[in-house]
């Protein structure tokens, strides 16, 4: 089992110094608005992940006036404790080390915890263009299974190799090679659409369990659409062929699996169009916890859940059970500005950290 202990920053967003220590189970972050806690979030995803979940302008993290910023992260697997760490300075090479070893992707390292996080403007993930949900969908793909996140990279060569080719054919230069790139291209797009397809279906049944539990009424579904059925790479390629036209046209490949979409249900009505924010709020929080019963499962232990400002929204039976759903297994911090919105805070082992001008003062549950 994998579980954060402590986190440490320097010169991060508003924080000069900071160290928290984390729950087995729930942490709690409360404080005003404006006061940092949602700082806390985004230090935490950065330390697990290499990356911002709120920008991806690294210059934003750094605290006005510093040089750099730094975050590093505590962490015990299998009873051994070890060390990440993230360094960013503006105009210079992001800094990731584990155990003091300088690695290239947080991503291909095992032991990193994965972590899974819920903000206000997350939403783009129901509401947004396609490609959000895409995106989501590889980075859980990957999540669960890290071996196959080489489709995926291996797809967006082929395809840039495809587009580049289309390029010099629309302007008259190079000769005809398109047959095997779209081949290649072929065995990468069934492999990212199959991959794309089982993570669906693992994570599906867990997320329309999850929307009943919280209360979200109807028929809630997750539904993949691929652009492509073929059976084939070759299939795939007799499709790419029947667009050549068009794709000549417009100077780039309009079929494949960059063209799917992920489409969030209720009641067989999108919740991008027909549901009301409120609807749509439960249906982002049912997916991430249907993903992180998917994960528990496939990888042993659930995500890290991040949940910011997610109880200012939610009634008091909704709270509940949402704390009750989240509290089962693994490790939960919730962000709010009031601690009566979240049931379960005097619950043995608790962590709460108070958060006010750019300080943390932590508290435990006897």
């Amino acid at each position: 089992m994998t579980a954060v202990r402590r986190l440490s920053l320097r010169d991060l967003r508003s924080y000069e110094r900071a160290e928290i220590g984390l729950g087995d189970h729930l942490t709690v972050i409360y404080g005003s608005n404006g006061a940092g806690k949602t700082n806390l979030l985004e230090a935490l995803y950065l330390a697990c992940t290499g990356r911002s979940c709120r920008t991806a302008n690294d210059r934003e993290l750094v605290r006005f006036g510093a040089a750099a910023a730094r975050v590093e992260l505590v962490l015990e697997l299998d009873g051994d404790e070890h060390h990440i760490g993230v360094g960013i300075a503006p105009g210079q090479p992001k800094r990731l080390t584990v155990d003091g070893s300088s690695v290239e992707r947080l991503s291909d390292v095992p032991l990193r915890p994965l972590v899974a996080v819920f903000l206000p403007d997350r939403l783009e993930l129901v509401k947004g263009a396609p490609a959000v949900r895409r995106a989501h969908l590889d980075q859980l793909v990957a999540a669960l299974w890290p071996g196959r996140v080489m489709a995926r990279r291996a797809y967006a060569r082929a395809l840039a190799q495809r587009n580049a080719l289309l390029g010099r054919l629309r302007a008259g230069r190079g000769s005809d090679g398109l047959a095997a790139w779209d081949l290649e291209l072929g065995r990468h797009a069934l492999k990212l659409r199959d991959d794309r397809r089982s993570a669906v279906e693992r994570v599906a049944p867990l997320m329309a369990q999850a929307a009943e539990e919280l209360g979200l009424v109807g028929t809630v579904e997750l539904r993949y659409r691929p652009r492509s059925e073929a059976v084939s790479a070759e299939a795939f390629a007799a499709e790419l062929t029947e667009r050549l036209s068009s794709d000549l046209e417009r100077g780039f490949t309009g079929h494949g699996p960059h063209r799917d979409e992920l489409l969030l249900m209720r009641d067989g009505r999108e919740l991008r169009v027909y549901g009301s924010q409120g609807e749509q709020r439960l249906a982002l929080l049912a997916l991430l916890l249907g993903e992180r019963d998917a994960l528990a499962a496939e990888r042993r232990h659930p995500p890290l859940l991040l949940l910011d400002d997610v109880m200012s929204e939610l009634d008091a039976d909704r709270r509940r059970l949402l704390v009750d759903r989240v509290g089962r297994a693994g490790q939960v911090v919730i962000t709010t500005t009031d601690l009566a919105h979240v049931p379960g805070t005097d619950a043995t082992g608790t962590v709460i950290l108070e958060v006010a001008a750019g300080s943390v003062h932590e508290q435990v549950a006897a």
